[in-house]
């Protein structure tokens, strides 16, 4: 299987969108196609042994569209001027023809030579050219129209399709029995109905394409916060170059008040950066060497030099916007809804405007007022603000997630966000910050001084990626204690790591290793007074003999604990699940605040242990570094990963916190919770809307005095989509 992101071509409207959506997904080889209307574009999964990429742009032809190719994600278009210009004629061209056509209606000043009554032949001619006119303005609208009804998936514009050449035909009919000689058909005429009618669909377009112009600013922020040109360092000379002629391994040069060109690391120098754009973190950061650099951080400060490590694609401003992207092409199961409602709604429409039709004629109405009430129909029910009420909502939501550094993958993640009622933590770079440092240590060899012994375990640690590691590879660059070479290095999960070093196997890990390798322990009294201190224990095995226990203490987050205290303000349930020991565990879980403490716990105990809470009919959120968590994270209903640095890629987790701050998931609670308010009240007014027109457009309330014609269908459904438009906007 294959996945390919297209961008398309010539898609208007939310109609469009799920009409081509429904087409992909109906061919042979494509096993899955979602369609984004707002990023205009399509991610379809295929079997590459039946599909090209030829046939898959083929298959967007046929469907009414066009292929532009492989969808560059670091690239936006806004409204051109030819078609701001274009949409000002039509407007002027829409003032005459309403003048023409109504003026004499409304006592307005007759032009003579355009008089109905005294130059019909000038008059039917003028509405007709200008007809014309409109119909070739709205030939988008018309063809997808008929190429939805064609593929047996109609939609909004096969709606308008019908209205529109079923208005322009009987208006030809009756201009040719005026030019028999019947001039009483002059006023059966219905090409201003016709005209208006694409007038105020392309009006209600221009203005849905400005709002998804807006919702695309949190991703251009972040396409555009790269700078366009570098300094590189060649041979001692310095060097002006565009980032395309960067390369990997390229040392890059960073003065004050200039920005990261591409991510890398340190090589020379120092810096405090602002990386609030991706991190959401306002306060400069302090670089140094070794420090990793994000391309579009400002430099403050300093003079650094880096090697540029990620470029193009592989940088981490592309990577984020790829998963924004990619997050907006996912539907959320509330929008699959709307998607079938709509699927439903169109032919039944059709079917209730042919019997209104026929009702009339049976009833004894005559032709010119069964058409205009076929046509009314038809326009006033087109689903265009039921198909926005979801995915403008859902994109916009994402924009301000992305630019409070939560980068969700999935968007059914912001309809579920607001269902958790669990939430499980890791402990170490969770709720503490994974910042260990080596507070004990008991030694109980004979061969080893203390800091011998520390130079065997940070030699092994050396090459582990635990947060643990870390204290011991500080502990030796603090001390300039030379790291030793380590063979048939092992990382034994859960439970520890494993080395040798001069033909000595080396064992570090906590109680669990000394069980599982059956190694006698007299010193559990020690690690007892280690744990009450709230240490994470580490053994030190050389050959199955302990040479010592390593107390290594973390730091609580500071903003842990109100963030568990407003989880359960919302009745959340919170739990800490931990590898950790019961006594440091216990201790740091009464500090936070965490309502249940499971410690003592193997990455696949932790999967069970969610997958426990599941079978309870819990809603479970789990929250991990990713690394080591990332079973339980996958089985999660949604997994967030923090402490993810700029390895933003992470498989595991549905959700990645870039600025490491634990506020970010009542933010992401806050903003699903809003979210989804805001698309149920979307959805009501769409269906409201048409439950309530059309009746009016069928003439149930004519006894009355109330009722409507086309052009005045064009405008209230014009307003039904804007309403929904503005109602999704209030979420930014």
């Amino acid at each position: 299987m294959k996945k390919i992101l297209l961008s398309i071509d010539g898609m208007t409207c939310s109609a469009c969108s799920n009409g081509l959506e429904k087409y992909l997904n109906k061919q042979n080889g494509i096993y899955n196609a979602s369609v984004n209307l707002v990023m205009a574009n399509a991610t379809i999964e295929y079997d590459e042994k039946i599909l090209n990429v030829e046939k898959l742009e083929k298959f967007v032809k046929e469907a009414g569209f066009k292929s532009l190719g492989e969808f560059k994600q670091i690239k936006f278009e806004k409204k051109t001027k030819t078609e701001k210009v274009k949409f000002i004629i039509f407007t002027i061209l829409a003032i005459i023809l309403m003048y023409i056509s109504m003026g004499h209606m409304i006592n307005l000043p007759t032009i003579p030579f355009l008089d109905p009554h005294t130059n019909s032949t000038n008059y039917m001619i003028s509405l007709l050219i200008l007809t014309i006119g409109f119909m070739w303005y709205g030939f988008d609208i018309l063809k997808n129209g008929y190429k939805n009804l064609i593929h047996k998936t109609p939609n909004m514009d096969t709606l308008v399709g019908i209205g529109v050449i079923t208005s322009f035909l009987y208006s030809i009919y009756n201009m040719y029995l005026v030019l028999a000689g019947d001039h009483s058909q002059v006023m059966n005429l219905y090409f201003e109905s016709a005209s208006i009618v694409i007038y105020f669909i392309k009006l209600g377009r221009y203005i849905d394409g400005m709002s998804k112009d807006k919702t695309k600013e949190a991703i251009q922020k972040l396409v555009e916060i790269t700078p366009q040109t570098a300094t590189i360092k060649i041979k001692g000379e310095e060097k002006q170059v565009t980032l395309d002629e960067i390369h990997k391994g390229d040392i890059v040069i960073s003065r004050a008040g200039e920005k990261i060109a591409v991510d890398g690391e340190i090589i020379t120098g120092k810096a405090h950066l602002d990386e609030s754009f991706i991190t959401g973190e306002s306060k400069p950061v302090s670089k140094e060497t070794g420090s990793k650099v994000i391309a579009g951080s400002l430099n403050y400060d300093g003079y650094i030099e880096y090697k540029a490590e990620k470029i193009g694609r592989d940088s981490t401003v592309s990577e984020i916007v790829r998963l924004v992207v990619e997050a907006s092409n996912t539907k959320a199961p509330i929008a699959k809804i709307a998607d079938k409602v709509a699927g439903y709604f169109v032919p039944a429409v059709i079917i209730i405007a042919i019997l209104a039709f026929l009702g009339y004629l049976i009833i004894g109405k005559d032709i010119p007022t069964a058409i205009t009430t076929f046509v009314t129909i038809l326009v006033v029910a087109c689903p265009c603000s039921l198909g926005l009420a979801t995915p403008l909502a859902i994109v916009v939501s994402e924009g301000k997630c992305a630019s409070n550094g939560i980068l969700i993958k999935k968007s059914e993640i912001l309809e579920n966000a607001q269902k958790v009622d669990t939430i499980v933590f890791d402990k170490t770079g969770t709720l503490t910050y994974g910042k260990l440092k080596i507070s004990k240590i008991y030694n109980f060899s004979v061969e080893y001084e203390n800091e011998q012994l520390l130079q065997l375990a940070g030699s092994i640690e050396s090459k582990s990626t635990h947060p643990i590691a870390k204290a011991f590879t500080d502990y030796l660059d603090e001390n300039k204690i030379k790291s030793l070479e380590v063979e048939e290095f092992e990382n034994i999960a859960g439970l520890g790591i494993s080395g040798k070093i001069n033909q000595k196997k080396i064992l570090l890990g906590n109680a669990k290793i000394i069980e599982k390798y059956n190694i006698q322990n007299k010193f559990q009294d020690y690690e007892k007074k280690l744990a009450d201190k709230g240490n994470s224990i580490i053994y030190i095995v050389e050959n199955d003999k302990i040479l010592g226990i390593v107390g290594v203490n973390d730091i609580v987050r500071e903003e842990s604990k109100d963030v568990i205290k407003q989880l359960s303000e919302m009745k959340i349930k919170t739990i800490m699940l931990t590898g950790d020991n019961k006594q440091t565990a216990v201790k740091i879980g009464k500090e936070v605040g965490v309502s249940i403490v499971i410690s003592n716990v193997l990455p696949a105990e932790k999967t069970e242990t969610i997958k426990k809470l599941k079978q309870e009919n819990r809603f479970v959120m789990m929250c991990g570094d990713g690394i080591n968590d990332s079973p339980a994270l996958a089985n999660a209903d949604i997994g967030i990963s923090v402490n993810s640095g700029t390895d933003i890629a992470m498989d595991s987790s549905d959700v990645i916190l870039t600025n490491n701050d634990l506020n970010s998931i009542l933010k992401l609670i806050n903003i699903s919770r809003k979210t989804i308010k805001n698309i149920k009240q979307n959805l009501f007014w769409a269906f409201f809307y048409n439950c309530l027109m059309i009746p009016i457009a069928i003439g149930i309330l004519k006894p009355i005095g109330i009722s409507i014609n086309p052009m005045i269908a064009s405008i209230a459904m014009v307003l039904s989509s804007i309403t929904v438009i503005l109602n999704a906007l209030r979420l930014r």
